[in-house]
């Protein structure tokens, strides 16, 4: 999961892509780029770390140009660790081309391979991102041959894309003196929206709150499979690229990654998360009787739609009982876990008074690798609840993501091989209730009768792309980030233990 905007204008564009980029900030906080155009001439400045400690004043003057792009990058694949892999990646041909991706080509291996003995390009990073660099690059060489840039060579380079790539990808790419390319994969499981401000720039970006907080008007989401071409007058060009495109979302954005003030394939993803606690009610009233409940607290913040939502309709007080720490990252998208278990409690702490002699029912958005909610478990007790129940808005996480979303190995996955029961025993709470898998998605499309489906694969195993297998998982988890941290000794007295020691 990573954060990408692309901006066409008749003013410089750096302090816009800026803008932009911390107001996707929450996709990503590992690494942060901006490419600007002046002419046909590029400029580039990129860096591991957040917006704001990437770029200072003389960084963003030396970015000038009325077209550009950027990133924030959330790694899932390559090396954590390496500056070379900050997008945006660049090649000099055909005409020059730099491009930022948000997603996980699942056949990357197979494309390396390819562009190395047939289409004799090179690769210098083991980020897919530079992957799918080249491959566009030869398929619009190839498109070209050697003549004057078409607006129709660009389609039908991305519809060659289309056919050799696999995964999730939401790509916005620039080429030298042509224009702005984005495009999202068949199943549009990674988001992407167009807007326009008044004064005629046009912008592109993962979610809406970028264009509507940088004073553009949100047009239209870019449909699966389908390409965007702007013109440097601020044209757009679009055509539909892929042979069967079928909208199947990543719900995890409405569960987590997106911010509640986005709208996303013509869904609210607060009202999404207001559901989902509509939903939960019904589980948890079938669970634990609500006059067990003394008072309903969400761990921040993305839990806090739902846990409302509930505390209305089970007529429970809610109450909030963690105060956040703004300066710490998100937990769930620190790289390695060995950072991710040392920033619990640095990262929340508790108002003991919400909890003391109380039964306490917290509410997660979602429960992935456990480490955080048994710490948050133990939190609660130590400030003297009676009893601790955890509801999660989402379903159990039972199976690795593949398409851009860290939940990577099966052994890290808390509720993996384990029933509910055990997954409490592991937490240490009085009582565990989890989402439907059923309920979690009508919940959100019913919000959106258009979608056809959704990709759930970390929740209900199936894998909307249809080319996964336990082996593509096995090799994908072989480039996974964070190793080295994941091999180091774990410390914590809460840590929990692996699935076969379970």
């Amino acid at each position: 999961m990573c954060g990408i905007v692309g901006v066409v204008s008749t003013a410089p564009v750096n302090q816009l892509i800026y803008d932009a980029l911390l107001l996707l900030q929450h996709r990503g906080q590992d690494a942060a780029g901006i490419v600007t155009q002046q002419e046909r001439k590029f400029f580039m400045h990129k860096a591991k770390g957040m917006v704001r400690d990437v770029f200072r004043t003389r960084n963003m003057r030396a970015l000038p140009g009325t077209v550009g792009l950027g990133q924030v990058r959330y790694p899932t694949a390559g090396n954590a660790y390496s500056e070379e892999e900050a997008q945006p990646f660049y090649v000099n041909a055909p005409f020059g081309i730099v491009l930022v991706h948000n997603g996980n080509l699942t056949n990357a291996q197979a494309l390396r391979a390819e562009l190395f003995s047939t289409d004799h390009r090179h690769t210098n990073t083991e980020s897919d991102s530079e992957v799918l660099l080249n491959v566009f690059a030869h398929e619009l060489e190839r498109a070209t041959r050697g003549v004057p840039l078409q607006v129709e060579d660009v389609f039908n380079a991305v519809a060659a894309v289309h056919r050799r790539v696999k995964g999730s990808y939401a790509v916005i790419a620039l080429i030298a003196g042509h224009g702005l390319l984005a495009f999202r994969d068949p199943h549009g499981i990674r988001p992407m929206c167009l807007g326009r401000s008044a004064d005629g720039t046009v912008m592109v970006g993962s979610e809406s709150v970028a264009l509507e907080g940088t004073n553009h008007v949100f047009e239209r989401d870019v449909q699966p499979g389908e390409a965007v071409f702007i013109t440097p007058d601020g044209t757009v060009h679009a055509r539909q690229c892929a042979q069967a495109p079928q909208l199947n979302p990543c719900i995890f954005e409405f569960v987590y990654l997106a911010r509640p003030d986005s709208v996303l394939d013509g869904i609210s993803v607060y009202q999404a998360r207001l559901n989902l606690g509509e939903a939960l009610a019904k589980r948890v009233v079938s669970t634990v009787p609500p006059n067990e409940i003394d008072v309903i607290i969400p761990i921040p913040e993305s839990s806090r739609p739902s846990a409302t939502q509930l505390a209305h309709l089970l007529g429970i007080p809610y109450r909030e009982g963690f105060v956040k720490n703004r300066y710490v990252g998100r937990t769930f998208i620190m790289p390695g876990q060995g950072v991710r278990k040392k920033s619990v409690r640095q990262k929340l702490n508790v108002i003991a008074s919400e909890f003391k002699g109380r039964n306490v029912l917290l509410v997660d958005d979602s429960i992935v690798r456990g480490t955080t909610s048994r710490e948050i478990v133990q939190m609660a007790r130590d400030a003297g609840a009676r009893k601790v129940y955890l509801a999660s808005a989402a379903p159990p996480v039972r199976y690795p993501n593949v398409y851009g979303i860290d939940m990577p190995t099966s052994n890290e996955l808390v509720a993996h091989g384990r029933t509910v029961e055990e997954i409490r025993q592991a937490i240490g709470c009085d009582a565990l209730i989890y989402q439907d898998v059923n309920a979690m998605k009508k919940a959100v499309g019913s919000l959106n009768g258009g979608i056809e489906g959704f990709d759930a694969s970390c929740f209900d195993g199936v894998y909307v792309t249809g080319d996964i297998t336990a082996q593509d998982i096995a090799r994908l988890n072989e480039g996974r980030i964070g190793k080295e941290e994941q091999q180091e000794e774990d410390t914590s007295r809460l840590a929990l233990p692996n699935a076969q020691d379970a």
